[in-house]
């Protein structure tokens, strides 16, 4: 993660620690990040309280507010409990410093401890004798700052763990299984198999991840896809553990327990990403290791040039205390670290779930974005668009409720679609009899004294009956004719129906000057309709799963950074061939492995704005890093005495005021992200 995790992770025994770097599941790593918060915690509230008196009794203070208060042996109070501060508030950047050095990595923990330990051991000898100003109250509020910094960033990184380990409790703690007797048992969770059958009552949590047997209900999964509206489910489809059963009782066969499950695999997930350091927290410890040698090179610098004009040494040495002590930017601290806390924890609440932070970033340099289609840009599923009554006595309505009674008995999705638009419509359904299928055909049965047939253009052919005008209109669309008595009474089309949201989806991308293409296995005519309706920049037809790799690399080849979103499963080595591996889709197949990127829903906007939180993310790192360390370009030669000559001289106060100024800055800069993210 950052700096904080190493600095502290002394606090762990070697056991502990051994189990960490296996890569720990998500509760022990939270136990031990928990733990590290308090710790932080503890040490900044006391070092914050010991801190009052030293202020209250430091000179520049009280030169500053305009009182006096001093009394025999107040130097050596302020020594005393500055040395509290120092070595209890100081000590996990102290121990970090030990850390970076054994790596040969100075970073943060070095600056910090360098400008503490210059500002501590300089104070200790003024206090015993050396002439010069005592810096112990700068001592103090930077030991503070930077613990109350670390404490904020863990509390912020553990805010995303904490939402999932939420989660993670909303799982009950039993279950009702049932035996092959038939009779039910209530078992606790943890004795679930893969392969139990478990009943699940309306208004009940789901205990395990699985498939409907028996059943039909709505199931509440917002709390862990967001998805807000309740999820339709019967027979065959899956569900997850943690969700909420509304209204119906359902037969579950137990799918994935335990570590299998989505829900661990979420929290896996999560905690790996903020785990994984991205390109541009190195950068922010990179430039802390600069810092370090610049604070080291400046101090001296200074010290040498004031001896050489001459001035005395105690004053040469205040002047190289006080460069190392502004050297070292508070902000520098936060700045990276901040912005990954909250963009992981904004889009774990989002429904996005970052595997890879450098990716994520990378969403910035994206030049084409390459989508699937089915059920990404289109819902996956036939959906009616037109049904015409071609019969003066029968209306368009009960042309579709005739249609929807003998679907009713079929497993096709054509059927499926029928069905569903009839249950839309809240129309009546007669009960048909003697259904049975006519190969290649349709289907036909009889309803209210009446045969009814529903055919495909084929089998209205073979029957020698000519398709009314305006059947087809689209070339995407599937049309069905229905018979009664041998005679046409009207047609039903249907398509795989585009996602009302890719629309408003692709325009983003597109505005933000991004190349959007569609790879589909579908055939030219469907991927040429779908084409033209969202406006994309080009399709590609028939394409077998793994020539989407050989289209990714083609056009990386000419230069083109891209990214791709599939379901995860079948787009796999094309997810791994992209500069950004988006993986769609709710469920159990969230965990793609290959993945840089996972979106919990397969919602296309998510997508859009993905990049786009993304790029925001990647900015506002930048504008902390270069706050950060800019802060210093000002600072460092002001309080080295550049212009002293006009009698500008950085103060250590001024100097400690803008330094806590410029965190102030960073941390609020690193808020204004939870703007940027649309609901």
């Amino acid at each position: 993660m950052d700096h904080s995790h190493h600095s502290s992770t002394q606090h762990a025994s070697p056991h502990k620690e051994k189990h960490e770097m296996k890569g720990m599941e998500g509760h022990d790593h939270s136990m031990h990040h928990m733990h590290m918060i308090e710790d932080f915690k503890k040490r900044f509230w006391i070092s914050l309280v010991i801190t009052l008196p030293i202020v209250v009794l430091a000179p520049m203070i009280q030169s500053l507010v305009g009182y006096e208060f001093r009394f025999d042996g107040d130097r050596y109070l302020q020594f005393a409990l500055s040395s509290i501060v120092f070595f209890y508030g100081g000590w996990p950047f102290l121990i970090g410093m030990v850390d970076e050095l054994k790596k040969r990595k100075p970073g943060m923990m070095t600056l910090i401890a360098l400008a503490i330990s210059v500002a501590y051991f300089y104070s200790s000898a003024v206090v015993f004798g050396l002439s010069g100003k005592m810096f112990f109250w700068e001592l103090v509020s930077l030991i503070d700052i930077m613990l109350l910094g670390h404490w904020i960033e863990m509390k912020s990184v553990m805010g995303a763990s904490n939402a999932l380990q939420e989660l993670a409790k909303m799982m009950p703690s039993e279950a009702r299984r049932i035996k092959d007797n038939g009779e039910s048992e209530d078992v606790p969770i943890a004795e679930l198999k893969s392969g139990d059958t478990i009943l699940v009552r309306p208004g009940e949590k789901i205990p395990a991840d699985g498939q409907v047997l028996e059943g039909s209900s709505h199931v509440n999964e917002s709390m862990l896809t967001g998805e807000s509206k309740p999820v339709a489910k019967q027979k065959d489809d899956e569900v997850i553990g943690g969700s909420v059963n509304d209204n119906g009782a359902l037969k579950i066969m137990v799918k994935h327990t335990g570590e299998d499950s989505y829900l661990s695999k979420v929290i896996g997930l999560v905690t790996e990403a903020q785990k994984t350091k991205s390109n541009t927290q190195n950068l922010a410890d990179k430039a802390a290791g600069w810092l370090f040698y610049i604070a080291l090179a400046a101090g001296i610098i200074t010290l040498v040039v004031w001896l050489s004009l001459e001035k005395d040494f105690n004053y040469a040495l205040e002047r190289m205390v006080t460069v190392m002590i502004i050297s070292c930017p508070h902000a520098l601290g936060l700045a990276v670290p901040l912005v990954v806390a909250i963009s992981t924890s904004v889009s774990a609440k989002h429904g996005l779930l970052i595997r890879n932070r450098t990716a994520f970033e990378n969403s910035r340099k994206l030049t084409t974005i390459i989508f699937d289609k089915t059920g990404t840009l289109t819902k996956g599923e036939f959906g009616v668009t037109r049904f015409k009554s071609v019969n003066a006595e029968t209306d368009d309505q009960e042309l579709l409720a005739i249609a929807a009674a003998l679907e009713n008995n079929s497993e096709h999705p054509i059927a499926a679609g029928i069905v569903r638009k009839s249950k839309e419509l809240d129309l009546k359904l007669d009960k048909a009899e003697n259904f049975q299928n006519i190969t290649g055909m349709g289907i036909e049965a009889n309803l209210n004294e009446k045969e009814i047939s529903i055919l495909s253009p084929g089998g209205l052919k073979q029957k020698g009956i000519e398709q009314p005008e305006g059947a087809f209109k689209t070339e995407d669309e599937t049309v069905v004719f229905v018979l009664s008595d041998e005679k046409l009474i009207g047609f039903i089309a249907l398509a795989d129906e585009i996602r009302e949201e890719s629309k408003e989806a692709i325009d983003t991308l597109k505005k933000q000057g991004i190349k959007v293409l569609m790879a589909t296995g579908d055939n030219e005519i469907v991927a040429k309709a779908v084409s033209e309706t969202l406006g994309l920049d080009g399709y590609y037809a028939e394409v077998m799963p793994e020539d989407k790799q050989k289209i990714i690399k083609n056009l990386q080849g000419k230069g083109e950074f891209v990214a791709m979103t599939g379901d995860g499963v079948n787009d796999a080595p094309a997810l791994a061939q992209a500069d950004v591996g988006i993986a769609v889709g709710s469920g159990t197949d969230v965990a793609a492995e290959t993945a840089d990127i996972i979106l919990v829903n397969s919602n296309p906007k998510d997508i859009a704005n993905l990049i786009l939180f993304g790029t925001a993310t990647y900015r506002k790192m930048m504008q902390n890093i270069w706050w950060a360390a800019g802060y210093n370009i000002v600072a460092v030669p002001l309080a080295a005495g550049v212009l002293a000559g006009v009698g500008i001289i950085l103060s250590p106060a001024i100097g400690a005021a803008l330094m806590s100024l410029s965190t102030v800055i960073v941390a609020l800069n690193a808020q204004l992200l939870k703007r940027q993210i649309k609901s």
